[in-house]
């Protein structure tokens, strides 16, 4: 993660986060573990302590849900809503990285 440092921190995502943002998609409770540990590292009053809790109530473990939803109704093309799940997960990524950057600039 830290060989993408450059990039993630031009969009404001430190590197100790970017395990979170990649892994919520996938599983509910590796983000758990991901965020327990950035937690234990950095505390959770910091910034990343702050970002990655953010970041686990704003995006969805898409693709469980997908597996699971439509597979209980028996859809098995699901056209669009791959896509569609991978982009409210990255807007709500980027959200989340606005929302920690105004509250920190507040004076948290």
């Amino acid at each position: 993660t830290h060989a993408l440092a450059p990039l993630t921190a031009w969009f404001g995502l430190p590197a100790e986060a970017l395990p979170m943002a990649l892994i919520r998609p996938l599983s509910g409770s590796g983000a758990t573990g991901v965020m327990v540990a950035a937690m234990r590292e950095h505390g959770p009053d910091s910034y990343i302590g702050f970002l990655v809790s953010t970041i686990q109530g704003s995006s969805e473990t898409t693709f469980y849900v997908l597996a699971v939803y439509f597979g209980a109704v028996g859809i098995r093309n699901m056209r669009h809503a791959p896509w569609v799940g991978i982009a409210a997960d990255v807007i709500g990524v980027l959200a989340s990285i606005l929302a920690v950057r105004v509250y920190f600039a507040m004076g948290a």
